[in-house]
């Protein structure tokens, strides 16, 4: 979430050269790629060791790897790469974009695609927490095999290693990151340079790990292993965790730039890392059936580097882990505004962190209670392997839910025949469940995890929605259309005074509560009266000239209408100040004061929400951020008017 608009014109802007395209790729390679990217620091492990109860034998390892590299084929390189990213909302991606995005086709079913989005955006907060604990945890762990320190090195110290890294990462997020962000891409460059290379070396210890290519043993494995097999597929998912990224970091770096960085430099160094592993966990089976060794499941991507490089190596995966971590958690803050956006939770205290990169946004509020969910993760589950069960099901849930979306895209906004549609979605449907169903059996490790934390934030989203929808009814059922009360003020029209007043207001044909407040005790009426409402389009970015739209009742009123894309911030003095309509002049910040209603609101236990329900949305309600931050309104100009409402 590094980069603002210029650089995402570059990637449709045929005039951009190739230099452009080139350090675009190489930003993707850190932000976009960070994730997946730090994968072979524990997948091909964890997926061994799911095997591993009754001993590994050598089919067992040919079996796992060929489910690895199948899932690089089939999850990311063919449904994401080659077709999820043409699904795009103006040239952004992501659950939420790709909701908006379906919303404007299919009005019908309108409510469920806002269920579906809510669910996708719920469970990425599962994965914005695990994320960071999980790949940091696992750099670190690479301490233990280092042979000068890793014997005087105890659980309780890379915990702590961990924790300090964790305090300093999430401490930086209020400063923003684009001076670190640089780095993002060159180190991550070196990383997959390094892990490539060290894959490379081992193949030619076992050359016969090609085979694994074949997807008959990841098919052999499945038939041969029943339920076991299950739970190995659930923990190979998490080879792929992090394809998300590669749509939701789209309107940022363009797709092609992603396209080139994952064919040229990702996917063939996560494929060579992969065959490096089992060729040498094949190496070591070989060698212990000559010696009469016990085999048994290791950490294999630090054990097949050479002892002398080991520390280094260290130091550059927890350099990545961070840079994975990092791309997280900016994208649950991206995440967060477009939710906001699209009214699907509250106003939260947001901080624009650059002057040149509209990405770029920090909320403290989330940054919290990543933080507290990270360290509680870390100091709970201890390790890596323990943590690992917790991973898949937030993801591979959010798969489903991109898939499903996907099709009414491809139906309703593509315009495909049903049968092309079923063709072409099904497969990757079908796939996702089978991944989803999979994880669901680790529920009991630890999967629980993300599936409380997507609970709790869907429990916020559908109360927030509903509350609203509550207090819009209740605002309709009393509203007096604007039209009605200026034709009364012209007949009898009370004391005027100087300036313009602004009326801010949800209801785009009644009179704004605060401007009813007004009249009733100051019995005043400005010079210039403007109800204004600011409305979020299902498209990331709106046109800056078509943002303001202002429609004349009569000599004192006016209708206003302020749109933003759900990726923008709003800026409504600045907006109101620079936008031109047709009929009217600028509105100059100078003389105008804005009136905003605020109700203070009652629970009932015998009409609208559950009482437990109605006392969850005041809470939410009044510890939501006041409106003139969010709407950058200067306090010294707002004047606030309300009433008590009862729901």
């Amino acid at each position: 979430m590094e980069a603002d608009a210029l650089v995402r014109a570059a990637d449709v802007d045929p005039t951009h050269g190739g230099h452009s395209q080139l350090a675009l790729t190489l930003g993707a390679l850190g932000v976009v790629f960070g994730d997946i990217g730090t994968s072979p620091l524990y997948a091909f492990r964890e997926a061994l060791n799911q095997a591993a109860a009754d001993g590994i034998v050598a089919g067992e390892i040919l079996g796992v790897l060929s489910l690895a590299l199948w899932a690089l084929i089939l999850v990311v390189t063919c449904k994401y790469v080659l077709f999820l990213m043409r699904a795009d909302n103006n040239g952004e991606g992501g659950v939420l974009a790709l909701m908006a995005l379906a919303q404007r086709s299919a009005r019908k079913r309108g409510r469920l695609l806002v269920v579906l989005g809510a669910a996708g955006a719920a469970l990425f907060y599962g994965d914005g927490i695990i994320t960071p604990a999980l790949s940091v945890l696992s750099a670190v762990e690479g301490l233990k095999t280092i042979p000068a320190i890793g014997h005087h090195i105890n659980r309780g110290e890379i915990i702590l290693i961990t924790a300090v890294l964790l305090v300093a990462l999430f401490s930086m997020q209020g400063r923003g990151t684009a001076a670190v962000a640089r780095l993002f891409g060159p180190v991550c460059l070196l990383w997959f340079a390094a892990i490539a290379a060290i894959g490379l070396i081992h193949i030619f210890d076992e050359p016969a790990i090609l085979a694994a290519f074949s997807p008959h043993y990841a098919v052999l494995f499945m038939l041969n292993h029943g339920v076991v097999g299950l739970f190995v597929l659930g923990a190979v998912f998490l080879t792929v965790t992090g394809a998300e990224a590669l749509t939701a970091d789209m309107g940022h770096f363009g797709a092609r730039p992603i396209r080139r960085g994952w064919f040229i430099v990702v996917f063939p160094a996560l494929a060579l890392n992969y065959l490096g592993q089992g060729a040498f966990a094949l190496s070591q089976l070989e060698h212990a059936a000559v010696t009469g060794a016990q085999f048994t499941n290791q950490n294999w991507f630090f054990m097949m580097i050479p002892e002398g490089l080991r520390a280094p190596m260290v130091l550059l995966a927890t350099m990545a882990t961070v840079i994975a971590s990092q791309a997280v958690i900016t994208g649950a803050f991206s995440l967060t505004q477009q939710a906001i956006q699209l009214g699907l939770l509250p106003r939260m205290k947001l901080r624009q962190t650059s002057a040149h990169m509209a990405g770029q946004v920090f909320l403290p509020g989330i940054n919290r209670l990543l933080f507290v969910g990270v360290m509680i993760l870390v100091f709970g589950f201890g390790s890596s392997s323990a943590m690992a069960a917790a991973y898949g099901i937030s993801v591979t849930g959010t798969m489903v839910v991109t898939t499903l979306l996907a099709f009414v895209i491809v139906r309703r906004n593509w315009q495909w025949r049903l049968g092309l549609a079923v063709a072409v979605i099904a497969p990757f449907l079908l796939l996702d469940l089978f991944f989803f169903g999979a994880n669901i059996l680790r529920v009991y490790e630890g999967g629980w995890v993300p599936l409380v934390v997507a609970g709790g934030v869907g429990l916020l989203i559908v109360t927030w929605v509903r509350g609203r929808k509550l207090l819009h009814a209740i605002d309709k059922a009393q509203a007096i259309a604007l039209e009605e009360l200026a034709r009364m003020l012209t007949a009898r029209p009370p004391e005027r005074v100087a300036g313009t007043a602004i009326f801010l207001s949800a209801d785009r044909d009644g009179a704004p509560n605060a401007l009813l407040h007004n009249l009733k005790h100051n019995k005043i009426l400005h010079e210039r009266n403007i109800a204004l409402t600011v409305r979020t389009a299902p498209t990331p970015f709106v046109d800056p000239a078509e943002r303001l739209t202002i429609l004349p009742i009569d000599a004192n009123f006016s209708r206003a209408l302020l749109t933003y894309g759900f990726m923008e911030a709003p800026d409504v003095p600045r907006d109101l100040a620079v936008a031109r309509s047709r009929d009217e002049k600028a509105i100059e910040p100078v003389g105008t004061s804005y009136f905003i209603g605020r109700s203070t609101l009652r629970p009932s236990k015998h009409s609208g929400m559950p009482f437990w329900q109605d006392l969850l949305f005041i809470f939410l309600y009044r510890n939501a951020a006041d409106p003139t931050d969010f709407l950058r309104i200067p306090p010294n100009r707002v004047v606030e008017l309300g009433s008590q409402t009862t729901i």
